[in-house]
């Protein structure tokens, strides 16, 4: 499922588990995006709904299931390792680094990365955690 369909999955989600009738979800949608319809949302006002159902009240469920660290060769396991613990001290999961690796490099995955690539990524997470005031390793 992408990205897109996720988002839109839980928005409606939220709307049933907030019992909003159908004129107060429209008008919720009207009001926070400009649209009439989840299906006319742009990814940067469909992050605005879901902030929006949150401050409503919804507490969406965390997700219990994530991926394990990948398998890479021997010279990238200490890239790869540092990423992890920035991900783990960001309360991040994996599919947020593949995230990154496919904006960054548009390579779909974390361990079909090169050596260059991971060192890249991991400047990109020390920027991150020391812009959001965590421990940068």
């Amino acid at each position: 499922m992408n990205r897109r369909n996720l988002d839109l999955s839980k928005i409606h989600i939220a709307k049933k588990d907030l019992a909003l009738d159908e004129d107060t979800y429209r008008a919720m949608l009207q009001r926070v995006a400009g649209v009439s319809s989840a299906k006319d949302l742009s990814p940067l006002k469909t992050s605005a709904v879901l902030t929006e159902l949150v401050r409503l009240g919804w507490k969406p469920k965390k997700s219990k299931v994530g991926r394990a660290a990948p398998k890479v060769a021997p010279d990238r396991e200490k890239l790869v390792g540092k990423i992890e613990a920035f991900l783990a001290e960001a309360g991040r999961q994996w599919a947020y680094a593949d995230g990154m690796a496919l904006r960054m490099f548009k390579v779909e995955r974390v361990e079909w990365l090169d050596a260059r690539q991971l060192g890249s990524m991991v400047s990109a997470l020390t920027y991150d955690a020391k812009r959001n005031g965590r421990r940068a390793q």
